[in-house]
């Protein structure tokens, strides 16, 4: 069973959140077929941890403006690896050096890619429309 319409709408305003603060690389995977804890995985980057701790603020306020509130939150205040649990989706905020270790995308593979309006894909080499 793919990603609930809610869960696609939550990481919707949250990516748009996350490209709001220049994240970079914002992707979305259905991982619903995989585990049963949630339905999306959004994952974004940012350059220092600083903007990684600006974009974590931006999705927690785009979703709490929608009535949704995190069940889980971690690394938020070291701001290398922040992830934010809401349930539906979860939230990977990354520092880029830390993505390009960790390569979350490639561990998720075999899940499919959800695609993100354009405004909500974020900059320097974001996820291209894949099959």
């Amino acid at each position: 069973m793919p990603a609930t319409e809610r869960a696609l709408d939550l990481a919707h305003v949250a990516a748009r959140a996350a490209s709001d603060r220049k994240a970079q690389e914002i992707i979305a995977l259905d991982v619903s077929e995989r585990l049963v804890l949630t339905d999306v995985f959004l994952i974004a980057s940012g350059t220092n941890e600083r903007q990684v701790g600006a974009i974590v603020d931006a999705v927690e306020e785009a979703l709490h403006e929608r009535g949704v509130k995190a069940v889980r939150r971690e690394g938020v205040r070291e701001a290398r690896w922040a992830l934010l649990d809401y349930g539906d989706v979860v939230v990977h905020v990354q520092h880029a050096d830390d993505r390009t270790y960790y390569a979350l995308e490639r561990l998720w593979a075999d899940c499919p890619v959800i695609e993100l309006p354009e405004d909500a894909r974020g900059g320097d080499g974001q996820a291209e429309t894949q099959e």
